[in-house]
């Protein structure tokens, strides 16, 4: 790490669960551009899977990941097993109330625990100047931004745009599960949110006819939520919105968001 500071060069960090797609590499690239020394982290992190999740059959492509981080830049990878993140007598766990409780955390309870936990111990790791996360997974950049403000941290954290398919699915290392069928029919998705968006923003009913769309296109739905973008709790008039999504197709669940304009 002392070498990548060397002249005073800033360091920007991308953590990362490994099978790595384009939307990370969105990431890499946003922290390149700043002209920041990168350094991503793969760890497929236990305590963010609950009972009866993928944890076992989670995709760990190492070789693949590391070829594609080269041909980005990245300057450092950093790679820690199971044991040195968590080593015999671990007993710490970094819990962010509030932001953490609904939509996802009530679906996975003790899920948000288990990432806050990991990415302070990242960040306490690496010591990066700024953070990159996607909005793909917009509960947990909200959960992270509270956690660096309450806790002092002293970095910036960064949010990057969805990275999408050609049909508007959001990238995810959680797609490769999809069989071909499901991974058409799971366009549905995108598209009942950006209807949803329409119709909110135009003052329209919207509830009713998401659910309908993903419930004819397969989907079982966790929820589909309109909130603050800051506290994901209910909308406050004259600040920044987002729609938020969690559904199943087959065994796969997938997640998604959009920004609302002001109400």
């Amino acid at each position: 790490m002392a070498d990548l500071r060397s002249g005073g060069a800033h360091v920007a960090l991308v953590p990362t669960m490994g099978a790595l797609h384009a939307g990370h590499m969105a990431l890499v690239d946003a922290a390149k551009a700043t002209g920041a020394k990168v350094v991503a982290s793969i760890f497929v992190n236990p305590r963010q899977f609950g009972a009866g999740e993928d944890l076992s059959r989670y995709p760990r492509p190492a070789e693949a990941d590391t070829t594609l981080l080269t041909a980005h830049g990245c300057d450092l990878l950093w790679m820690p097993g199971v044991d040195e993140m968590y080593p015999a007598g671990f007993a710490t766990i970094v819990s962010v109330l509030g932001v953490s409780e609904g939509q996802d955390g009530a679906a996975r309870p003790g899920h948000f625990d288990g990432v806050a936990t990991v990415v302070a111990k990242l960040f306490n790791q690496v010591r990066p100047d700024a953070a990159y996360f996607g909005e793909k997974d917009f509960q947990q950049l909200a959960v992270i931004r509270r956690m660096v403000t309450d806790m002092d941290f002293g970095l910036e954290i960064i949010g990057v745009p969805t990275v999408r398919e050609a049909d508007g699915l959001a990238l995810s290392s959680r797609n490769i599960y999809l069989s071909a069928d499901e991974r058409s029919r799971a366009a549905a998705l995108p598209r009942a949110l950006a209807e949803a968006k329409r119709a909110i923003e135009a003052g329209e009913p919207w509830e009713t006819a998401a659910m309908t769309s993903l419930s004819d296109a397969g989907f079982v739905t966790d929820y589909v939520e309109l909130v603050d973008a800051a506290t994901l709790g209910a909308p406050v008039a004259g600040r920044p919105r987002r729609l938020l999504a969690a559904a199943r197709m087959g065994t796969t669940r997938l997640i998604d968001n959009l920004p609302i304009k002001h109400g």
